[in-house]
């Protein structure tokens, strides 16, 4: 599995399971729940997360999910911009490690910019940081002049900008991904299938039908391999977290 170069030097990979809409419905929660395990059981190297996603019930599945297994996917989890005081981010962090039942996040973000003056959760991440219970932090839904401002305050530690990114909503394209390439940042893809609209795709099922794949499998793996023609054999400056809720998702093979 190929990996993300984070500026601090971490690696993360390119490709995992996303968990958003999960924990919502009761009646839903064990298939959610074995759509977890199941992954982790294939080897799904990184798993997404928040504690906006059924308010904190996410996290709990992914907590259930991992204390059955010793091998430990690569876990991001986010914090409400409500939250994103200095002391609020710590909390809140604190609350996202005990539903989860670990004790560090590989990767925490800011889910998007909120009310809370960002140098006071840049101020949250560098305790956390410090005091071991994350190792990298990054942030949410951030355009360039949000990313410039970061920047101004992450003693060039940004890991990580999740934005809305397919082959149907190209946006990042435009402006946010040159910037964050030319800084060594990578973007992670949320939604990379367009909540599933890219599946019924002709031009992309014709694609997936000549190269072997399946839509889903191509279009993921073309929003985590979001370099440009010239260096496709440098590392990658894109992951992608599609969010896969029942077992019969999570099993549509993705290789990297």
């Amino acid at each position: 599995m190929r990996s993300c170069k984070m500026p601090s030097g971490a690696e993360m990979p390119v490709f995992g399971i996303g968990t958003w809409r999960m924990g919502e419905s009761a009646r839903r929660r064990a298939q959610e729940l074995e759509a977890v395990k199941y992954a982790i059981e294939l080897d799904y190297p990184m798993i997404d997360t928040a504690e906006m996603y059924g308010d904190g019930n996410a996290e709990e599945i992914v907590g259930e999910a991992l204390k059955e297994h010793r091998k430990r996917p690569f876990i991001v989890s986010k914090v409400y911009p409500h939250n994103a005081t200095r002391a609020g981010t710590i909390a809140a962090c604190e609350r996202s490690l005990k539903r989860m039942k670990i004790e560090r996040l590989d990767l925490y973000l800011l889910h998007w910019r909120g009310g809370v003056r960002l140098a006071e959760t840049y101020e949250g991440f560098f305790r956390l940081r410090e005091a071991g219970k994350i190792a990298d932090f990054g942030v949410s839904n951030f355009d360039v002049n949000d990313m410039e401002e970061a920047a101004r305050l992450d003693k060039g530690l940004t890991g990580s900008n999740q934005v809305l990114y397919c082959l149907s909503r190209r946006g990042p394209e435009y402006d946010l991904l040159p910037w964050m390439r030319k800084r060594s940042i990578p973007l992670m893809a949320y939604s990379p299938l367009d909540q599933g609209r890219l599946l019924g795709n002709a031009t992309l099922k014709k694609l997936a039908a000549e190269i072997g794949c399946t839509p889903a499998t191509s279009e993921v793996g073309s929003s985590a391999d979001a370099r440009p023609a010239a260096s496709r054999t440098g590392p990658t400056s894109c992951c992608a977290v599609p969010r896969a809720p029942r077992t019969t998702i999570v099993k549509d093979p993705v290789v990297f």
